[in-house]
């Protein structure tokens, strides 16, 4: 049984994983893996699938995801390192001529960017200049610098192929173009809002899921800010609008104290409320309680 193979299970369980006891225990197998290759990683999708869980919302798994990633990616490197170590074949000096001449007259297929020793290129500087990738398939330059900036985006951290990476950033301009009925302001502004989180840094998530195509360019493209943020940032905003939510009636407005609520969380019963219509006028008032002993804080309407 090949190396791939062999991932692939383990890929399939990683992916339908529902616990981190789960995720953590099949993570640790791929990290013990014996023989890593790209040619491996693709043809498993191992890579993807591990690259996604950098951004879980729990600290181990994310923690160990990114320890892998970095692992395989040192590995590959090795691969290619070796295998530019062999001899190139000579050719004659008509041949040579030739295939220049065929070079200069065939636009370059975009790939994967490799770094001296032949080894690939894995940092956060890949973008459409550095694969040598010409977007230049509309005829409108509008169109093609959107799509060259959805490119940029999805690549500058990946170890995906430039032709995949390409299609996918066509796609989505094509589906923006489409919803906003040309190179409209609406267009431009949503080209805008997909540049700045998929190039979140802390969002490889997102990322991940749009190269390997779980997540569908259609609906990535209708999707809010707060939709495609990262697990992290949705939590923080959350955290925040809470905190708002009850400082809403302002710092010095007066609390009634009572024991006829009782905190979940110290179990005691000494606590203040207030009362305030955060809804439409034909809602009941949300009650915003504190407890006085821990300062847990809860609301109801």
């Amino acid at each position: 049984m090949s190396a791939a193979a062999e991932l692939k299970p383990l890929v399939k369980s990683l992916n339908s994983a529902s616990t981190d006891e789960e995720i953590l225990s099949i993570l640790n197998t791929l990290k013990n893996q014996a023989k890593i290759t790209e040619a491996v990683l693709r043809e498993s999708k191992a890579g993807l699938a591990v690259g996604k869980l950098r951004s879980n919302p729990s600290k181990p798994v994310s923690e160990l995801a990114k320890e892998i990633v970095k692992k395989w990616k040192h590995e590959v490197e090795r691969e290619k390192a070796a295998g530019g170590g062999t001899k190139a074949t000579t050719k004659p000096p008509a041949a040579k001529k030739a295939a220049s001449s065929s070079a200069a007259a065939t636009p370059s297929t975009p790939i994967t960017p490799t770094v001296p020793g032949g080894g690939t290129k894995y940092n956060d500087t890949r973008s459409a200049k550095s694969d040598g990738v010409k977007v230049e398939y509309t005829g409108d330059k509008t169109r093609d610098k959107c799509a060259e900036l959805i490119y940029d985006a999805l690549v500058f951290d990946s170890g995906a192929p430039s032709e995949l990476i390409l299609n996918r950033a066509k796609d989505i301009e094509k589906t923006v173009l489409k919803a906003n009925d040309g190179t409209t302001a609406a267009y431009k502004a949503k080209i805008r809002s997909l540049f700045v989180n998929l190039k979140d840094k802390n969002n490889p998530g997102l990322r991940g899921s749009v190269i390997s195509g779980d997540l569908a360019v259609s609906q990535l493209c209708v999707m809010s800010t707060q939709d495609m943020a990262s697990e992290e940032r949705k939590r923080a905003d959350e955290l925040i609008a809470q905190q708002n939510l009850f400082n809403t009636l302002g710092a010095g407005e007066q609390e009634a104290e009572t024991d006829a609520f009782q905190c979940g969380r110290c179990k005691q019963r000494k606590c203040r409320y207030r009362q305030a219509q955060t809804r439409s006028a034909d809602e009941p008032m949300t009650t915003f309680v504190t407890c006085t002993v821990c300062n847990n804080r809860w609301k109801f309407s």
